[in-house]
């Protein structure tokens, strides 16, 4: 996977101090293998820089420590407001596939483009998704909308929202040269709404070809009123205010609602809305998805978490895909409950 190309990057003072500090190869060797006691962020840059040194063995060691790295700190390192571009990318392709982290690596302002086109040709699901709703990278690159049609895992509900239409093959730009794949490391996360819709009849088509050209009021007005295959459609927009506007519709059921809840790439608003609805917390599921979901108000989070289950709370306690906060809040109800 290694990078041949010359990256520009320069040193944090306080990594240069303690890279400085070091004496043989053995030390190195050590730090490239994380054994040597520092911050996240400062691991992983020391680790960026083996990796694009020129001693191969440290190459290597960086490499693997990177790839088994926790998702607390990957996530930590993600959400850093002056985090390296070149750090986000190759994070990104060693972690595509997960979802906990590729949240705040794609919602970082210092993400490239570069590094958007590789998830978008390789990533499915929640990451996919997320990619997709960039409206401005995607106003701003023709080739990024491209590569999320062309994606085998994008389904026809995200194609048709950025422009596909059926009888329209597109071909992507010629694309710069990328390092090779990472190996694959964990299963593939799905989208709650992937594979919901499969048959699509003239109908339902039709209904698709129509969101292209209808204005956003037009659309707020048919997620207020429309049928279970405009809700699924719409639901998905990047406006919220269409968004919104499909939990507000009187006819949709629990069900749906509970996909969203366990959507990860649902938007903030519409998670809001659910969480404030006394009628949909009522429902065990409900509440156990919102805990989990990062967009979830705090406040609300922890109250839920008095409803859950022995078992419910011991599996959050040893989640790495949930805000710490919520681990450590199982941790003290389970310490409670025992005494």
């Amino acid at each position: 996977m290694h990078d041949e190309k010359n990256i520009k990057f320069k040193v944090p003072n306080d990594v240069a101090r303690i890279m400085k500090q070091w004496g043989g190869h053995s030390v190195k060797l050590a730090a490239a293998r994380g054994a040597l006691p520092m911050s996240g962020p400062n691991l992983v840059t020391v680790l960026f820089i083996f990796y694009h040194g020129e001693d191969k063995e440290l190459q290597e060691e960086a490499l693997n420590t990177l790839k088994e790295l926790s998702p607390s700190i990957l996530k930590a390192v993600c959400a850093q407001a002056d985090v390296h571009p070149e750090i986000l990318d190759l994070l990104a392709r060693l972690h595509y596939k997960n979802m906990a982290v590729m949240e705040p690596l794609l919602t970082n302002r210092m993400v490239g483009l570069k590094t958007l086109m590789f998830v978008a040709e390789h990533a499915s699901g929640d990451v996919l998704d997320l990619v997709a709703s960039n409206d401005t990278a995607i106003r701003q690159a023709k080739a990024l909308r491209l590569l999320i049609i062309n994606n085998p895992h994008a389904d026809k509900v995200l194609k048709i929202r950025l422009g596909w239409k059926e009888e329209t093959k597109v071909q992507p730009e010629a694309k710069e040269k990328r390092p090779e794949k990472v190996p694959e490391q964990t299963e593939e996360q799905q989208s709650e709404f992937e594979g919901e819709i499969e048959d699509f009849d003239a109908e339902t088509l039709s209904k698709y070809q129509q969101l292209v050209d209808m204005a956003v009021a037009e659309k707020i007005k048919m997620a207020l009123t429309g049928d279970k295959e405009w809700r699924n459609l719409l639901i998905r927009e990047s406006n919220k205010l269409v968004s919104g506007a499909v939990l507000k519709n009187p006819r949709i059921t629990e069900p749906e609602v509970l996909a969203v809840a366990k959507n990860r790439a649902s938007n903030e608003e519409l998670i809001r809305i659910i969480a404030f609805n006394r009628e949909w917390v009522k429902n065990y599921e409900m509440k156990k998805a919102l805990i989990e979901h990062p967009r979830t108000p705090l406040q609300q989070a922890v109250k839920f978490m008095t409803f859950l289950s022995q078992k419910d709370l011991k599996n959050l306690a040893k989640s790495r895909n949930i805000p710490q906060v919520i681990v450590n809040n199982a941790r003290r109800m389970l310490m409670t409950r025992k005494h």
